[in-house]
């Protein structure tokens, strides 16, 4: 007879499984409003906005999502709601994306698109709090690459949706509308996972441990290097908006375009995230140097360098997902994981919504400015991470 299960075994399943519901989740979470961003840059430049207002639309989302999450990550801390929270998110989330159907000025469509990414920041803290009491079972960036490449499926799936609705005729409109369907079965899926999962914190047998004095300069020497990541980062909006207008993507092929990134995303993200477990935070140095081609292939260049760029786009967000928000988990003890994710994606968001509008605006000047400043940001943050991992070998600090 075959032995049972021994409990880490037994355990190490039931992380598994969190991981896979709330990866589940997120597929079709995104299916609805990544669906949603893939035309949302020429949707409203069909209600009259202009790249600069559509590039300072993309990055004060990302102002606003960001930020907020630091509220709720220390609210998260604070009251321990975890599903709670989660679930006050997912809905505002998904809600504003069918809504947008609606929308018919371009100023209305922001405020949905800006209140989209708000109820983003409400869930991700309490979601990623209770991702994180997978890690220890799992290994931080396996767990985080999983979700994320799950979350990526449904990033594929729904621009393809709205592509094949263009292609048969639909409009943009028409797109925004059908998404409701995978953004009430994402909610009717969270229900479940919260149903068989009441405590995720269980899943962890103690807190990480808090050892080094320096542990706070190397915390911030990160967030240091992410920030100049997100700052150089274009936006996929900007950069569809800038296919349709300079004619090297058509219209039609945008949403399928964006697929290939989302694709990408995926694949990066379970790859990073198996080496981040064997090597640490120096994978982040390759990942920078990747991304930094993004913007000369996508604006210098014409549909065969467009589209490398665009795969070299979900090749940075895949790593952007899932390391970055691994290394996190293990920097500081379970007890102020919301914190420490509020203010790593607060900082983030900040410096995303910096470099967006500069961005937005170096777009309508000059083409080889906009492209410039990107690269020069990520450049400089393949040379802090390289700084970061020595000072992390040399001091001895856990990765």
């Amino acid at each position: 007879m075959a032995s049972p299960p021994s409990t880490d075994a037994f355990n190490k399943q039931l992380a598994l499984r969190f991981v896979l519901l709330l990866g589940l989740v997120s597929l079709l979470a995104d299916a609805t409003y990544e669906g949603a961003r893939s035309i949302a840059g020429p949707f409203l430049a069909t209600l009259g906005a202009t790249g600069a207002v559509v590039g300072l639309i993309a990055g004060f989302g990302e102002l606003v999502g960001y930020g907020l999450r630091l509220v709720s990550g220390l609210l998260t801390d604070r009251t321990r709601r975890y599903w709670t929270i989660t679930l006050f998110g997912y809905v505002v989330n998904l809600a504003a994306v069918p809504l947008l159907a609606l929308a018919g000025r371009w100023e209305t469509a922001a405020a949905l698109l800006v209140a989209e990414r708000v109820g983003k920041a409400v869930r991700t803290p309490a979601r990623d709090v209770m991702l994180s009491h997978a890690t220890s079972r799992l290994g931080a960036g396996w767990a985080f690459g999983l979700h994320e490449a799950l979350d990526q499926v449904g990033a594929v799936a729904g621009p393809l949706l709205v592509a094949a609705l263009l292609r048969g005729g639909a409009s943009y409109r028409s797109g925004f509308a059908a998404l409701i369907v995978p953004a009430v079965a994402a909610i009717a899926v969270l229900l479940v996972a919260r149903a068989l999962y009441a405590r995720p914190q269980d899943l962890e047998p103690a807190s990480v441990p808090l050892e080094s004095k320096g542990l706070a300069k190397v915390y911030w020497l990160y967030l240091g290097a992410v920030g100049l990541v997100a700052a150089g980062y274009v936006d996929f909006p900007l950069i569809a908006y800038h296919f349709e207008r300079a004619g090297v993507v058509g219209s039609v092929s945008i949403p399928a375009f964006y697929a290939v990134a989302m694709g990408v995303d995926a694949v990066a993200a379970l790859a990073f995230g198996r080496l981040f477990d064997r090597f640490g935070l120096s994978v982040l140095v390759a990942v920078s140097l990747l991304s930094a081609l993004v913007a000369p292939l996508a604006f210098l260049g014409g549909f065969h360098a467009a589209l490398l760029g665009a795969a070299l786009w979900g090749v940075g967000m895949g790593a952007q997902e899932s390391v970055m928000r691994a290394a996190v988990a293990g920097m500081v003890p379970a007890e102020r994981r919301g914190a420490a994710y509020g203010v790593f994606n607060a900082g983030y968001g900040l410096t995303w919504f910096a470099g967006s509008a500069v961005l937005g605006a170096l777009y309508d000047v000059s083409l080889w400015g906009l492209v410039a400043f990107s690269v020069a940001a990520q450049a400089a943050a393949a040379a802090l991470f390289l700084a970061l991992v020595g000072q992390l070998r040399q001091g001895g600090t856990p990765r």
